[in-house]
């Protein structure tokens, strides 16, 4: 083979390689950062695909998704971070409460981030406003800490007998002491009584439900992003124990819990979502405002509350969202 024939074969081979390497680097990649495992979040991530969709991306076409899991243990989300940083993703989505979020803000001030949190991110120093966020962080804020008092409001009416109630809380979860805080100021506000049930672990939960008797508490509420994951566990012992249990979300009502009340997740992470998109189209997420739900749903499951011996008011059926017959 000629020399000049070798060289064109050459360059023509390089050319290639590196216009694969572009074509390659051409599809996005998003790092997905929960403090929670897989199992939680299965039907979450498919609202998820579907706001990025909505603006043109679908996972395995257009971008890629690189998921990274804390499995409850809140102490992995640094490193977690950084090694998403570390690979470079364009867009890091965090979910699981503002702890994953600050950990992905502490990792980079260039990678945009989109979070999912259930506190105040202003507040929380994650954003300087949720009209301008300001920075590389924006994302949907829903307002967990702000409904337990509504949550009291409800179990009381459903319950309106007991005299105390018992709130189940996770302590490694970091926003735990600020829910039991809000619990027992709604339950101050209802002249009720609070027993506080702090349990992380599979055996921690059942002792915690064994103990209810013991704490003559007549009725529950449960509410920490990590215990989503275990909620058939939960939903069996409160059916064991005929306990009366308010949930926050409406995926315990679903596989059989009594009544929930809170945002819908799947709403949130669609617009999760939806920003994702759009900052790969360009959007800064300095100009994107944090958004707030709009709408909480109730839901109730009859089926549930005829196996508790529970008559449910009816000024709370007319209320409910949706009702499980």
């Amino acid at each position: 083979m000629r020399r000049r024939e070798l060289l064109l074969l050459v360059g023509g081979a390089v050319t290639a390689s590196h216009a694969l390497r572009a074509e390659q680097k051409a599809m996005p990649v998003i790092g997905f950062l929960s403090s929670e495992g897989f199992g939680a979040l299965a039907s979450r991530l498919a609202a998820l695909r579907q706001g990025m969709s909505e603006t043109g991306y679908v996972e395995g076409q257009n971008v890629a998704i690189e998921y990274r899991w804390a499995e409850g243990r809140f102490d992995r989300l640094p490193a977690l971070s950084a090694d998403l940083v570390g690979r470079k993703v364009d867009v890091i989505v965090t979910s699981g409460g503002e702890t994953s979020a600050r950990a992905a803000k502490n990792a980079t001030s260039s990678i945009p981030v989109v979070f999912l949190a259930a506190g105040d991110p202003v507040e929380e120093g994650l954003v300087a406003s949720l009209a301008r966020p300001g920075g590389n962080l924006t994302g949907v804020a829903f307002m967990g800490i702000e409904l337990w008092g509504k949550r009291v409001e409800l179990l009381s009416e459903l319950v309106p007998e007991t005299r105390a109630l018992a709130y189940l809380a996770n302590p490694s979860f970091p926003s735990a002491e600020r829910n039991i805080n809000a619990v027992q100021e709604g339950a101050r506000a209802k002249g009720l009584q609070v027993r506080i049930l702090r349990a992380g672990t599979e055996s921690e939960i059942d002792a915690a439900f064994a103990s209810l008797v013991e704490l003559k508490a007549h009725a529950l509420l449960v509410g920490s992003p990590t215990f989503l994951s275990r909620r058939e566990q939960i939903v069996a012992l409160a059916a064991r124990y005929a306990v009366p249990t308010i949930y926050d979300w409406r995926e315990y009502v679903a596989v059989g819990g009594l009544i929930s009340y809170g945002t819908n997740l799947a709403d949130m992470y669609r617009n999760v979502g939806t920003y994702v998109g759009k900052i790969l189209k360009g959007a800064k997420p300095a100009d994107l405002p944090v958004q707030q739900p709009t709408r909480f749903e109730l839901v109730v499951n009859l089926r549930t509350a005829n196996a508790l011996s529970l008559t449910v008011p009816p000024s709370i059926l007319a209320r409910a969202d949706e009702v499980i017959e």
